[in-house]
């Protein structure tokens, strides 16, 4: 008899990833001057393998768990498909600090990690600061933390527990923001450098995770910043998508997730279309043509001055849509206006039939 559908589901969401890792990593290994070792050849063809943590050239995938079933789930599916393959596993908790016995919990939590047999294990204090938000400055630590381990330990990869139910909760809180459809497109399934980042459970609800961590025994912490109403996401997840649900019928979920992957899919081909436009755009002395941009489509013009704008040291996470548009007048909306001040202390200014952008 096999195991039940959640955990048959969750680890074959894993397996998948393991193998796009371990064919990635091979593939690395032949453009290197080491000759790859056949045992991780025909692992990365599908061959199961016990994992071979003294050789160094066997790769590392890092689960982040904060102890939620989400991620307990995770965990629980990368210590089952890991020792199949050329794969080393361990797993990452991050201590935000932000609520009394925190340093317990992620103590509890390294360890219950340490019981699925990973390896390494590290239980992470960061502290957050106040910048952008609560939330904001809470994700913005502890993607620097995992950050840092992922180099100190060599990591080829960090599994999130993101499901498909965050990724509705996140095209929400991008249509909320009016942000265009980059911020539609949710989150990817590999991010973050060189793809670090990886989200096996995007293509499955929060539910599955649950019941998996149900049937196989595995403790959860449920988190209460999760149903305090203090935090948008929160009252989004418990308040905002169950109206939906109830005004619009089920399938409201799925349909936001496969909105997000067709954003994404028109955001990068638009992405790639403005990155080669913007050499196009430009005079000998790399200075950007208005007339040149006004021809462009208005959707390619305004990634070309994101772009611009960006490479003269405007923070992306403090750039709206309304900046780009303001930049943009200066170029459909031409009625000698002065330099708009932008985010980093840029500022942007029509000369001459150039578009110059600049720190101030």
């Amino acid at each position: 008899m096999g195991p039940h559908p959640a955990v048959a589901a969750i680890r074959l969401a894993v397996r998948r990833v393991l193998h796009d890792v371990l064919t990635e990593h091979t593939r690395s290994a032949d453009h290197s001057p080491r000759t790859p070792h056949p045992e991780l050849a025909e692992a990365g063809a599908g061959r199961q393998r016990t994992a071979l943590p003294e050789r160094p050239d066997t790769p590392l995938v890092l689960v982040a768990c904060s102890g939620g079933a989400d991620s307990m789930a995770l965990a629980s599916a990368l210590a089952f498909e890991a020792p199949k393959l050329a794969v080393r596993a361990g797993g990452i908790t991050v201590d935000h600090g932000l609520q009394d016995g925190s340093d317990t919990r992620a103590a509890e939590v390294a360890d219950r990690l340490a019981a699925l047999r990973l390896d390494p294990v590290e239980a992470v204090a960061v502290r957050v600061g106040h910048e952008g938000g609560p939330e904001a400055a809470a994700r913005d630590a502890r993607y620097a933390a995992l950050d840092a381990a992922a180099e100190r330990h060599g990591a080829a990869a960090v599994l999130l527990g993101h499901t498909r139910d965050d990724q509705a909760e996140t095209v929400l809180l991008g249509l909320a923001r009016g942000s265009g459809i980059r911020s539609l497109s949710g989150m990817a399934a590999a991010s973050g450098p060189a793809g670090r980042y990886r989200r096996p459970f995007l293509q499955l609800d929060r539910q599955t995770a649950r019941k998996a961590c149900l049937v196989q025994s595995l403790p959860v912490w449920d988190d209460p910043h999760n149903i305090d109403p203090a935090y948008t996401r929160s009252r989004l997840r418990h308040e905002g998508l169950p109206a939906l649900e109830k005004a619009l019928g089920k399938g409201v979920v799925e349909a936001l997730a496969r909105t997000a992957q067709l954003s994404r899919d028109d955001a990068d081909a638009l992405d790639t279309w403005a990155a080669e436009a913007d050499s196009a755009v430009r005079d000998d002395a790399g200075r950007l043509e208005c007339a040149k941009l006004y021809a462009l489509p208005p959707a390619v013009r305004r990634r070309v001055l994101r772009r611009a704008v960006m490479a003269a040291g405007s923070p992306a996470g403090s750039l709206f849509a309304r900046h780009i548009e303001e930049v943009d007048r200066l170029i459909t909306g031409w009625r000698g206006q002065r330099a708009i001040n932008l985010p980093g202390r840029v500022e942007a200014m029509r000369q001459g039939g150039r578009l110059v952008i600049r720190q101030s």
